[in-house]
């Protein structure tokens, strides 16, 4: 089983940055993806941000020169720094694991965390 602990959100102004983080325990396969999704209400989940254990990384364009997202393999962690901040980044933002083996993808989430932009 696999386990993801986000932690990082908050309140912060328009503009402003935060950093989330995610902390993976539990047995990741050699090739896996890490990312963020985040969701409002009434809306379907939507990706923010994909990073596979190998290659580039890809962003949704809403968040395109903004955020970054980066992962430390040896601590079995995901990143996503988020820059220049806007009210329309409001939402609940979940880390996201995919171990990927041959014929097989196992998707694990967490549990959310509240990022609010907002004066």
């Amino acid at each position: 089983q696999v386990h993801l602990v986000e932690s990082g959100g908050g309140l912060v102004q328009p503009g402003g940055s935060l950093k989330l983080s995610c902390v993976v325990s539990g047995h990741l396969s050699a090739t896996n993806l890490m990312g963020w999704y985040r969701q409002t209400p009434g809306n379907l989940r939507e990706p923010v941000a994909v990073l596979a254990d190998m290659g580039d990384p890809d962003y949704a364009d809403f968040v395109k020169g903004r955020f970054t997202i980066s992962r430390d393999n040896a601590k079995n962690a995901v990143y996503l720094q988020m820059n220049s901040l806007k009210p329309d980044d409001t939402a609940v933002y979940y880390c996201h694991v995919m171990n990927v083996r041959p014929g097989i993808t196992e998707p694990f989430w967490g549990q959310g965390t509240q990022v609010t932009v907002s004066t």
